[in-house]
């Protein structure tokens, strides 16, 4: 029994792996597909910032909308369309038919995502519940910061083709591997649409939520350009660069066993100081950005408060509304992936009008905001405290 579990909570991970891989890992090779479709590197961004959007529009629905429906034949959906539009983006020529093929599955993604965390979380006891769901968000994390770099790697050594098809092979294994590993799964209990939209009455959730949306879009409107930042402006060769999206993968992973310290230790200390401690990284990164070798150390400590980032983004908003998790987690997509979204494309303006290098600012600006809306929850916070 013990060894059926592990054995369903790995093959959750792989898929969720290879659901955040396909969305994320394309940040790697935006320069190289700008140049296979002729586009321009901003215009290439659209593949990132388009995926994420339709991820924001769906968090909040489509885990609702199937909420009643067997999750085994949910995933075997899901995964399914994500392999179709995969497959079409390796073979085709032409960059409006893979951005459709991108878009699409994006809006399954969050179903997955959401539907991993709580197949995870149910499949044994409450107790062990957080350990089998942090098992899950390994692969989360992995598909967010080691993809890039594997992506990277491969369309480097092979082909951009090769590239895209590792997106399609990782999808097809967890296909297989749910089709004949993962048991029948029907819903036995499910909460009604009015008890989770309720969360959406406190200003708590959306101060929360605005949080989130800034900090990500700080993070991932500079990390989605990073390859093209480190070849036009550091001058890296591209297997170089290659090694530093590496070294920020891995210092993410860091990150994320941080944080978990952190945030159980001093959670509001931890949360309202991260802002601060990216700004500063992104006002010293400025005018080192020419130099290789203090480039890759900002590299490695960016990762690692990328890394404390990510758990922050998930914390804020589930502590916001703990009573409603899978709405809650479908809001946390949202919010994550709307930052992606609008720093990924302030950042493509930026590049085209300004120059790659500016994209700092982008960063600074947005954690500014951030940090107005983190000192707004925890005022509320403190207030709320007292009363109870």
């Amino acid at each position: 029994m013990k060894n059926s579990k592990s054995l369903l909570i790995f093959i959750l991970a792989v898929g969720v792996f290879g659901i955040i891989n396909t969305e994320m890992g394309i940040i790697g090779i935006l320069p190289s597909l700008a140049s296979y479709f002729d586009v321009s590197v901003s215009t290439a961004g659209l593949l990132v910032s388009l995926f994420a959007l339709a991820i924001a529009f769906a968090g909040p629905t489509m885990p609702l909308i199937f909420s009643s429906m067997n999750r085994k034949h949910v995933m075997i959906l899901v995964l399914s369309i994500f392999i179709i539009g995969n497959v079409i983006s390796v073979f085709t020529t032409q960059f409006s038919v893979a951005l459709i093929a991108r878009v699409i599955p994006a809006f399954f993604h969050p179903l997955y995502v959401a539907m991993a965390l709580s197949v995870a979380g149910s499949s044994v006891s409450e107790q062990e519940a957080p350990k089998a769901i942090s098992k899950v968000f390994i692969g989360v994390s992995s598909g967010m910061v080691l993809g890039v770099p594997i992506v990277s790697f491969i369309a480097e050594a092979i082909s951009i083709q090769a590239a895209m098809s590792f997106f399609a092979i990782v999808n097809i294994f967890s296909l297989i591997a749910t089709i004949y590993f993962v048991p029948s799964i029907p819903v036995t209990e499910k909460l009604t649409y009015g008890s989770q939209l309720k969360i959406l009455t406190k200003g708590i959730t959306w101060i929360s939520i605005l949080a989130v949306l800034f900090i990500n879009a700080a993070i991932f409107g500079v990390y989605s350009y990073l390859a093209e930042y480190l070849g036009t402006v550091t001058n890296m060769p591209s297997n170089l660069i290659s090694v530093m999206l590496l070294i920020y993968g891995i210092a993410n992973i860091v990150g994320n066993i941080i944080a978990g310290k952190l945030l159980a230790d001093k959670p509001i200390v931890t949360v309202t100081a991260f802002p601060i401690a990216l700004i500063a990284l992104y006002l010293i990164f400025y005018p080192l950005a020419e130099m290789t070798i203090p480039t890759a150390i900002i590299i490695l400590f960016w990762g690692i408060l990328a890394g404390i980032g990510a758990n922050i983004n998930q914390y804020w908003i589930m502590s916001a509304a703990p009573q409603a998790p899978d709405f809650a987690n479908g809001l946390f997509l949202t919010s994550v992936n709307l930052g992606t979204t609008i720093g990924t494309s302030i950042s493509g303006m930026i590049i085209t009008s300004l120059g790659t290098q500016e994209i700092l600012f982008v960063g600074v600006i947005a954690l500014i905001i951030s940090m107005v809306f983190i000192i707004m929850r925890n005022i509320i916070y403190r207030s709320e405290a007292k009363k109870v």
